[in-house]
């Protein structure tokens, strides 16, 4: 048997507990400290934590797996800790990405790292897009302004000339009255229909901008719902995943103990 596997017997018979490593972390620890820092990551908005949390990671690391005093973390290792689990899910996320989809990870951490820390990751290795138009040289002088909108009305139709001998017999200065009021009637008319006109396409503009920040505003609620969603389908099947791995560690160790027993009852009986 190897040196570093063979159990020290106490004057009790019973094995004292192997070497311990400051830098070793256990898949279960590790798993815990996912789940900790993960909580706190995404109540930050996926800000950088403070040193305050990062105690908050370390107590919960500790709490499931600080048994003895060797094995306890401090703020500073959870947080080493994350930074290789980072760098180490880079390197995993370019391998799959270069594979266009051929290869996946058999990382235990990928998946849950990947929900966490993927969208971030993807957003920081877009190029952006070049410039849509090219930019206007320096001018000292400013460009002239705009000249304003301007309504072009049609020119009033002239009234051909009238003989004055023949105004005066036909017709009366009462009725040249009526022909001038009736003329400005027609002109108010005109400009109150196109105030109109304006009023109305300004009201159908601002009902429009309306309606689109109303389904914008619905969309951008939808999204966020649907990555919560996502999140809590990824963080049930890793937690599955957990329990799934820790049943089996029992179950072999116990194996492993019944072994041990008919090994030595064997030997006794010899």
């Amino acid at each position: 048997m190897d040196g570093t596997e063979t159990a020290m017997v106490t004057g009790q018979g019973r094995p004292s507990p192997l070497p311990f490593r400051e830098d070793c972390w256990s898949e279960g620890a590790t798993l815990t400290l996912i789940e900790a820092w993960g909580d706190r990551y995404v109540e930050l908005n996926r800000g950088n934590l403070r040193q305050k949390h990062w105690q908050e990671v370390a107590d919960a690391v500790n709490a499931r797996h600080g048994a003895f005093k060797k094995s306890r973390r401090t703020d500073v290792q959870c947080k080493n800790r994350i930074d290789t689990l980072k760098k180490k899910y880079k390197l995993e996320k370019s391998r799959v990405s270069a594979s266009d989809g051929t290869l996946t990870s058999n990382w235990p951490f990928y998946t849950r790292l990947d929900a966490l820390i993927g969208p971030v990751v993807a957003s920081a290795s877009k190029k952006p897009l070049p410039p849509l138009a090219v930019p206007l040289p320096y001018r000292k002088t400013p460009p002239a302004p705009l000249p304003h909108a301007i309504v072009i009305r049609p020119p009033k139709e002239k009234r051909p000339a009238v003989d004055d001998s023949f105004f005066r017999r036909n017709y009366s200065p009462a009725d040249v009255d009526s022909g001038s009021s009736r003329s400005s009637t027609e002109i108010r008319s005109r400009d109150v229909e196109e105030g109109d006109g304006f009023r109305q396409l300004a009201q159908a503009i601002v009902r429009f901008g309306e309606i689109y920040e109303r389904v914008e505003g619905a969309k951008q609620r939808q999204m966020i719902e649907l990555e919560k969603q996502r999140m809590e389908f990824a963080k049930g099947l890793e937690f599955q995943r957990m329990q799934l791995f820790m049943d089996s560690q029992v179950q072999l160790e116990k194996i492993k103990r019944a072994k041990r027993a008919s090994a030595s009852g064997s030997k006794v009986v010899r």
